[in-house]
């Protein structure tokens, strides 16, 4: 009697093989459906709304438009810091990190951020590096643009405006500044360390290594490399802000940091594709403190549709950076 084969009832590799492109195509059209379904509704309903308002084109649009889009390979590059500051032999280029980039602001229409970290932990597995490190690098990234958009907004609102615009709308503006206590915590080091290793010993088995984790100095340093982008989009809103409303150069800083608030508190709505509408408000209520509402709305609404369409921008943007890179690595 013979025995049987082992390799009996295996799937054959090419099989396999196979499978395994069915379901990376099935994927593929799953998610770019989706991030297409919730951004061509955003759009619509952008668009939509500012038809009412019988704007004409103006050239600084078109500037603010590409100021947005450019902020996020800036975002990018500062990843790119961080990851190299905890894993200095992490062979990442600046091409790789602004398509990875790129990619996951695309996925924010996804709510959740779920995709946005997915998309780098699939790429970190391509290039052979720590899954545990580029997710450690996402809190970090998250926690230095929170930081980044609250503190100094925060300053020069207060500057700006005096401590009555927090204390006029304390139930809306009080989120994100009870949110920097924990931001601030994560970059005390053996802090965050030990937060992390609670969870990691018991899924991965073992502790995460303690120089995965920024020192006090390299986190001072992230935190002014991500205040860039946020220069960058605030360049871009005063821009469109100008072709709207009659401001002067001592509105700049504040309708910059109107900007980089509601961005932040957008952020924090994780539940909302992109923060939709949470933004607007808070733009409406700052920028209201200077010029009529009805221009502070008008403002909110096209920032919202020029920002859309900059991530039209991103897009190709990730399509042109994406194949200058090697296609095995490719994100």
């Amino acid at each position: 009697m013979s025995l049987p084969d082992e390799t009996e009832g295996a799937t054959p590799p090419r099989k396999k093989k196979l499978l395994r492109r069915v379901l990376r195509w099935t994927v593929t059209i799953l998610v770019i459906g989706l991030v297409g379904f919730f951004f061509t509704r955003a759009l619509i309903d952008n668009w939509g709304q500012l038809q009412a308002q019988q704007l004409t084109f103006d050239w600084r649009w078109v500037v603010a438009t590409v100021l947005f889009a450019l902020a996020v390979p800036v975002t990018g590059i500062a990843w790119l810091h961080v990851v190299r500051a905890v894993e200095p032999g992490a062979r990442i280029t600046t091409a790789e990190a602004i398509a990875v980039q790129c990619f996951s602001w695309i996925l924010k229409y996804i709510p959740g951020q779920i995709g946005s970290v997915a998309n780098k932990v699939v790429w970190a597995k391509k290039k052979g590096i720590s899954r545990t490190l580029i997710i450690i690098s996402f809190v970090y990234e998250n926690v230095f643009l929170q930081l980044a958009s609250i503190v100094p907004s925060a300053i020069i609102l207060v500057i700006s405006l005096g401590p009555q615009i927090f204390g006029e709308n304390f139930t809306l503006l009080v989120l994100p500044l009870l949110v920097l206590i924990p931001l601030v915590l994560v970059l005390y080091r053996p802090l965050f360390h030990r937060i992390v290793n609670l969870p990691a010993r018991r899924v991965l088995k073992k502790d995460v290594p303690k120089q995965y984790f920024l020192t006090s100095l390299q986190s001072l340093r992230a935190f002014f490399e991500f205040i860039g982008p946020r220069i960058v989009n605030g360049i871009g809103f005063v821009l469109l802000a100008s072709a709207v409303a009659d401001i002067t150069p001592e509105y700049w800083l504040p309708f910059a940091a109107a900007y980089a608030l509601a961005g932040a508190i957008g952020i924090l709505a994780i539940l909302v594709p992109s923060g939709l509408g949470v933004r607007e408000a808070i733009i409406v209520l700052v920028l209201s403190q200077y010029i009529p509402v009805a221009e502070a709305i008008v403002i909110s609404l096209l920032a919202r549709l020029l920002s859309t369409i900059g991530d039209a921008a991103v897009a190709l943007i990730y399509a042109l950076v994406r194949r200058t890179i090697p296609k095995e690595i490719r994100p």
